[in-house]
């Protein structure tokens, strides 16, 4: 691939940390890169394959000379600037909620859906994290049988509230272990030894709106608009990556265990981590850092004939961030 100018939009967060290392651990062809974020950043500087960049601040004119737009600094912030990207002529990779559903756009997870990739289509939205993490275990499965329904449960870690967030973990860890109380300044209740109901609004439906983006993005993603699906988003004292618990049902009895096995193992991006002897099962422990969603804990449903359960984990900020967003650019360079 031939260099191209690079743009990332909210660079100095978590998310815009990790394309930064992503660009050199993949060898994304950055001939130029641009760090744009707020004012208050401005001015920061960062080292980037052996030389340092400047933050600059956020403008519709930053975007002049640019080909590829990285953005990861909120809906509002994409909705504001990423037309001034696509105007002048730049490929637009969005990591927030602005324009997943769409219906002008597709909603890519390459290994899932990465025929819907097009030259002619240059704005792409990234999935809810959580929605990733989950159809990485449940799209290998589509081709053992019809599926029905889909239960599921996060874990959800500080990662997906940002770098605020996992500051705050820690420094309300310190303070517990240290006799003092844990003060919520970012998330709404305490933090550390704890855990709550993800910590978004709750739709007139009872369900808050993590639970919401996951049901209609992973519709959306999977083309089955009518799948029947139940979430319980949570978030727990862990610094990064999210795990779930998922019950797949399928319209007929399960396929066996063997079968979920090597569908799993054989889907890129999935690695089988499924010890029972060892009671070695997918942790976010071993997630963090890594670009694979770990899935196993595979078992039948005693309860229910049609229906196989899974545990996985998988790191927020990469394969449910900032790695599927750089995938989506290498294939759309590619092109």
């Amino acid at each position: 691939m031939s260099p191209v100018t690079v743009a990332v939009v909210g660079a100095t967060g978590a998310v815009g940390q990790e394309f930064l290392k992503l660009f050199e651990k993949r060898d994304f062809p950055v001939g130029k890169l641009k760090l744009l974020a707020s004012e208050r950043s401005a001015g920061k500087e960062y080292t980037f394959r052996g030389e340092t960049v400047t933050v600059e601040p956020l403008t519709a004119a930053a975007f002049a000379d640019v080909d590829v737009a990285f953005f990861s600094a909120g809906a509002s912030r994409s909705r504001e600037f990423a037309p001034a990207a696509l105007a002048a002529g730049a490929l637009v990779v969005d990591n927030s909620s602005a324009f997943r559903m769409d219906s002008t756009v597709p909603l890519v997870v390459p290994e899932i859906n990465g025929e819907q990739i097009r030259k002619d289509q240059r704005l792409y939205p990234v999935a809810n994290c959580s929605a990733i993490i989950l159809l990485m275990a449940v799209a290998p499965l589509r081709h053992l049988g019809r599926i029905d329904r889909l239960v599921v449960s996060t874990y959800q870690s500080a990662s997906g509230a940002g770098a605020a967030a996992m500051q705050e973990l820690e420094d309300q860890t310190r303070a517990v272990l240290a006799g003092e109380p844990a003060v919520p300044k970012v998330l709404p209740h305490p933090y550390a030894f704890n855990l709550f109901s993800h910590n978004t609004a709750i739709n007139e439906h009872g369900y808050n709106e993590e639970e919401w983006k996951v049901i209609e993005e992973s519709r959306k993603i999977l083309g089955m608009p009518s799948l029947k699906i139940n979430v319980t988003c949570v978030r727990v004292p862990v610094l990064r990556a999210h795990s779930e618990s998922i019950t797949v049902e399928f319209a007929e009895e399960a396929p066996a265990e063997e079968a979920v096995r090597g569908a799993l193992s054989a889907f890129p991006g999935v690695r089988l981590v499924d010890d029972r002897v060892g009671n070695h099962f997918p942790m976010p422990a071993e997630a963090s850092g890594i670009d694979e969603v770990l899935v196993g804990r595979i078992r039948r449903d005693v309860s229910n004939p049609n229906a196989i359960c899974l545990f996985c984990s998988g790191d927020q900020l990469l394969k449910g961030a900032a790695l599927n967003a750089v995938q989506i650019a290498e294939r759309f360079l590619e092109l």
